[in-house]
């Protein structure tokens, strides 16, 4: 029952609309996002960087128009990456992480 109530949550929330929301307001945190795009019954590896309010995609094109949805495509993300900009691949900027997709989206959890 939980997991539908949850499910039924995110039918109405943009999860990454709503999480480039808060990057814009918070310049200094990357946010990367790992999961995986369900196509043609296979899943294929995501991964998204959202950076002071934009998405960018390292494994597949994504929509930059703000109107429309990031991915037009099944998705299902399973872990969340929080670092410190500028990002240097160096484990200081490692922040946090956390597999609850709600978990982010309080603004309270980018500091």
């Amino acid at each position: 029952m939980e997991e539908t109530l949850a499910s039924q949550k995110m039918a109405k929330i943009d999860l990454i609309n709503s999480l480039e929301k808060i990057s814009s307001e918070i310049p200094n945190r990357i946010l990367k996002l790992e999961g995986f795009l369900l196509k043609e019954n296979q899943k294929e590896q995501l991964e998204i960087i959202i950076f002071r309010g934009y998405s960018s995609s390292t494994t597949h094109p994504i929509e930059i128009d703000s109107e429309k949805k990031v991915i037009t495509l099944t998705y299902i993300i399973t872990n969340f990456k929080l670092y410190k900009a500028p990002f240097t691949g160096s484990e200081e900027n490692f922040i946090r992480e956390n597999q609850n997709r709600f978990f982010f989206l309080n603004q309270k959890n980018w500091t």
